[in-house]
């Protein structure tokens, strides 16, 4: 199966890792950076698991539907926590991570 027929998702998937990564790393230079602590923690954790998705599917892997469903929660978790957030960067990470559950929700029914 070609991953071309992913293209979408792949795009959004790296969409959402660099706002996850630019968050992340905006999170580390936040004056209460204690307080940020687990919008730092899921960006991480949800940046590595769209990225690691995003390879799989240039790889064609076959175990597209169990990706996305982790894919999924990790962005709803993520996008939840940055949504409590005021920072631009947050704000911008939760947007980025609720698309992106949006389109792994769509492949796993």
């Amino acid at each position: 199966m070609s991953h071309r027929q992913y293209q979408n998702v792949i795009e959004v998937l790296h969409e959402c890792m660099e706002a996850c990564n630019h968050c992340f790393t905006s999170c580390l230079q936040e004056d209460h950076v204690k307080d940020m602590a687990e919008c730092i923690r899921l960006d991480r954790e949800c940046a590595d698991i769209c990225a690691s998705f995003e390879q799989a599917l240039t790889r064609g892997t076959p175990f597209v539907k169990e990706y996305a469903q982790l894919c999924a929660k990790a962005c709803r978790q993520c996008g939840d926590e940055c949504a409590k957030h005021d920072h631009d960067h947050c704000q911008k990470c939760a947007e980025a991570c609720r698309k992106c559950a949006d389109e792994c929700e769509k492949l796993v029914s």
